[in-house]
């Protein structure tokens, strides 16, 4: 796993950590990220939010590919049983 530095930052890791995943995770614009922010106390700009996503966003989502779990050999059906026109199919 790579480690990301936050060295020189303007705010906490936790913060940035916050930002980048309330835009990827919720879809949201990077005004509406800055907003709920805002909202916690935290006085941000959009600007601010776009280039910690430039920056941040490959290092963290190839730490999260890494972490990801292969696919399992065993495979598990479901049985479905359908009525038509009161028949089972």
């Amino acid at each position: 796993m790579t480690r990301i530095s936050y060295k020189r930052r303007r705010f906490p890791a936790t913060v940035i950590q916050r930002a980048v995943w309330l835009y990827f995770r919720f879809t949201l614009s990077l005004r509406d990220v800055g907003e709920m922010l805002a909202q916690r106390g935290i006085d941000v700009s959009y600007e601010t939010i776009r280039a910690s996503n430039v920056k941040f966003d490959p290092k963290i989502a190839a730490n999260l590919r890494r972490r990801k779990l292969p696919p399992s050999p065993c495979w598990h059906l479901d049985e479905l049983v359908s009525k038509i026109a009161g028949e089972h199919v």
